[in-house]
Formats: C-alpha cells, structure tokens, sequence
C-alpha cells in the first residue's frame, strides 16, 4: 500500500512537471518568436510600423499588466480551473492570431494571447510547488526554468524556420495541438488548490491597463498622427493622470495588487526603475534588429534567426556563471557590468549598421549583448528579493517582472518612434537612418539603468532570504526568481 502511494505521488510529480514546463515553453515562446516573422506579415497583410509594434506589444502589454492579477484569480477560483482556462484562451488566439485576415485582427489575437500567458505562467509555479514534495522542488524548478529558457533562445529561430518553410501563420498554428493537448491532462494529472489571499483588485487593474495604453498609443502613434494631435495629447496626458490614479488607489486598498509600500525602500525602487530602463532599451532595439537582419540584410526568416542566437543564447551560458559569480561579490557589480555591456554592444551595432555589412561586423555586437544580458538575469532577481522581507518576496518578483514586460512594451514603442522620425522602409539607407540614432536611444537607456544601479544605497540583508516557508518547506524565493529569470531572458 505504501508503495503504490509512493507511485501515485511520483507519477503525480512527473506529470506536474511535464504540463507546467511545456505551458511555460509556449507562453515564453510567443515573446520572441513573432520578431523574424515581422518582415513576412507586414508584406502579407500590408499595414505600417505602427502595426507592427502593436502585433509585438500588444502580447506583452496585456501579459505585463495581467500577470499579477491572474495569479489572485488562480487563489480564488482555484489554480487548476484557471489555468485550465488560461490555456483555452490562450490556444484560441492563438488560432485567431494564425487565422486573421488583416493587422487589426492579428493585434487583437495578440492581445488575446497575452491574456491567457498572465494566467498561465504565475500559475504554472504555483501547480508545481504543489505537486512536487520540498526535497524535490530545486530539480523540478530547473527543468521548468530550463524550457522556458530555451523557449526564449530558439524563439527567433524556430519563427524564422516555420515563417520560411511554412508561412509566418505557423509561429501561431504550433501553439494549438499543444494547447489542446495540455488542457484534458491539466483537469486529470493536476490536483485543484487555492490561495491563502482570495481578494482582487479590480480598480487597480482597471487603472494600470488604461494607464499603459494610453501612453504606449502615444508613443506608436507620435510621428504618424503629430506629437501635438488631440488623440497623442489625450493619451500621454491621460496615461498619466490613470497611472496617478492607480498609485494613489494603491496607497488606500486593503488588499492592492501592487503594494506600493514596497517602494518606500530605495533600493527596491532603483532595481526596478534599472529593470524597467534595461528591458526599453534591450527590447525596443531587438524589434528593429530583427527586421533589419532581413529588411537590409538581405537574410531569409530562418537565416536571420540562427543569427540572433549569438544574442539570444548567450545568457544560457552567461546566467548560471554571473549567478556563481554575484554569491562571491555581490549582485550589484555583476550586474552594472552587465548592463554596461549591454550599452556598449548597442552602441558597437549603431557603429558597424551599413546598408552593405557583413555579418562578421556584428558579431562582436552580438556576443557582447548576449554576455551583458546573461549577467543581468539573475543577480537582478536577487537583488530585488535582498531588499524585502520573505513574506513579501513573491509580490516584489511579481512586480518586478510586471515592470520589465512594461519596459520591453515601451522600448518597443519609444524606440520605433525613434526610427520612423529619422527613416523608414522605403530603402536600406533609410532604414540605417532610423536604425542608427534607435539604437543610440536604447544604449542610453541602459547606461541610465547602470548609473541608477550604482546609486543603490547599501543594501539592508533580507532578514530571512534563505528562510524555509513553513506551509511549503521551501524558500519563498525560488519559484518566483526562476520566474524572473526564464521569463525574461529578453525575450
């Protein structure tokens, strides 16, 4: 009797970790994998940049805004129904993304994807800790952490590949067998559980989205419409009074999605601030690389995406050797220099963009970005964990990775207004033109991200940042930080 419990309980694990590693795989996929496929749908279904931003951010400004809230409706409803759910919506725009006959229809579907990956990825984390007994959870949060990791260094490439031997509809259609095929065995492998905080902020919620909307519209809609035109006007302004709203309702709920009190700590507000800057500048510039591979390049999908994996891969490598590194010295010199690094690539890549280059010219662009971002990941995620207490470390993760999706939205918006201002596609040169001072803008965000780390005042140690949970025999901040990792190895 005890050993057939003890098979039920290790088949009961395996399968945990299978359903929540191959949901995170294609939650994490879907950051990426649309950027070599951009040059193929703006030729397929016409529109302009402006469209393209969106078909990007749209997924990671509604995964951005959502994620903590989808975590609060697994702990109410239950984390197996909602996940559950979330894959259904998920799969189902994923459909309608591969099946939209216009840009309209495919931002839509987008935005629709982003929806069902907030509710999915929190979630993923907390089915598994569930399933998997303590001794067990480091390996099982590994094999997780691993094949999101890999999801976000193959995305260009596996979108590359399917647009070129496929069509760029297939980056989407892959989504769908796996999703239909998760959903019957999340209902019969995954065992229901709830949340200890069953409240949702709904107001917060409301506030933040319209906030960040308004704002990015603005940024993608400035140099079509004019920066002084009412609409532009209306949601710089507007943004920024919702945003206001949405911090001073936080200040007054109960029970705030977003605990403002968290950033009464300088330090806490200056890695996020730093996390946010990263994520404008490293991001935004992959949107414009990746089209300028093929665009100017001359390179095909798939061409394009073996070379990003220089960039793309790189932290695989550069990740667990920054994290060795930052528990002998610290994080925060890891990663300033991490940072720093990333500057400079971007500026050897605004350097060696010619109408005419060679790829060899890039690489050291390439490989020096990679390394920069890799030592980026990790020691950030501690640094943010080192400055709360441990009961708070899974809202500050939460949050922190909230920020950085918002960034990459913002860099994606901010930097293509940047390029449409100086050039265009209407040649090479022109988009070297716009290319050039996009990138010169993203290196400066982030040489502002690595002068705002420095500033950190010295870290107070978290009192118990290696403390056990006592509901679970595990260290609160593991889950969340292999989060934070996975999910943001940019993309």
């Amino acid at each position: 009797m005890h050993q057939q419990q003890q098979s039920a309980g290790r088949n009961a694990t395996v399968w945990a970790i299978i359903i929540t590693s191959v949901a995170g795989f294609i939650t994490a996929l879907d950051n990426l994998i649309v950027t070599t496929a951009l040059p193929s749908i703006r030729e397929d279904l016409g529109g302009g940049l402006q469209d393209l931003e969106w078909t990007v951010s749209a997924y990671t400004l509604t995964f951005a805004v959502l994620l903590m809230f989808g975590a609060s409706l697994g702990d109410r409803f239950g984390r197996r129904r909602l996940f559950v759910l979330g894959l259904g919506i998920f799969t189902a725009a994923s459909a309608g993304a591969a099946l939209a006959p216009g840009m309209s229809e495919l931002i839509a579907a987008r935005a629709a994807q982003g929806v069902g990956a907030a509710i999915v990825t929190p979630l993923t984390l907390t089915l598994l800790s569930a399933a998997v007994p303590p001794e067990r959870r480091g390996v099982a949060f590994g094999i997780w952490g691993a094949a999101s990791g890999i999801a976000v260094a193959t995305g260009p490439l596996i979108g590359g590949t399917l647009t070129e031997h496929l069509s760029w509809q297939w980056i989407f259609w892959v989504n769908v067998p796996i999703g239909l095929a998760l959903i019957p065995l999340a209902r019969l492998r995954l065992t229901e559980s709830h949340g200890p905080n069953p409240t949702l902020d709904l107001p917060g919620t409301v506030l933040a989205s319209g906030g960040l909307f308004g704002i990015v519209y603005a940024l993608v809609r400035g140099d079509a419409d004019g920066w002084t035109s009412t609409p532009v006007l209306g949601g710089l302004i507007g943004g920024t009074v919702l945003l206001a709203a949405f911090v001073a309702w936080e200040l007054r709920a109960k029970h705030p999605m977003l605990p403002m009190r968290l950033f009464r700590n300088s330090s806490f507000s200056a890695i996020n601030a730093t996390s946010l800057l990263m994520f404008l500048g490293m991001f935004g510039s992959i949107f414009l690389l990746s089209q300028y591979l093929q665009t100017v390049g001359g390179y095909s999908p798939m061409q394009a995406g073996v070379r990003m994996l220089p960039w793309t891969a790189m932290p695989m490598i550069a990740g667990p050797l920054a994290g060795a590194l930052s528990d002998r010295i610290g994080g925060r010199p890891v990663v300033g220099v991490g940072m720093a690094l990333n500057a400079v690539g971007l500026g050897l890549w605004a350097l060696a963009v010619e109408p005419q280059v060679s790829y060899t010219s890039l690489l050291p662009a390439l490989i020096v970005c990679g390394i920069g971002m890799g030592m980026f990941f990790a020691p950030s995620a501690n640094l943010v964990m080192s400055t709360v207490r441990p009961e708070e470390e899974g809202i500050a993760s939460g949050a922190n990775n909230a920020i950085r999706e918002v960034g990459g939205a913002l860099g994606v918006a901010s930097l293509a207004a940047v390029f449409s201002a100086q050039g265009g596609y209407g040649s090479a040169a022109m988009f070297v033109d716009g290319l050039t001072p996009a990138l010169w803008a993203g290196a400066g965000a982030v040489t502002l991200a690595a002068v705002l780390l420095f500033l950190i005042p010295g870290q107070r140690k978290a009192d118990a940042h290696t403390a056990v949970n006592p509901a679970s025999g595990e260290s609160p901040a593991g889950a969340y930080a292999s989060l934070d990792y996975t999910r943001n190895t940019i993309q």
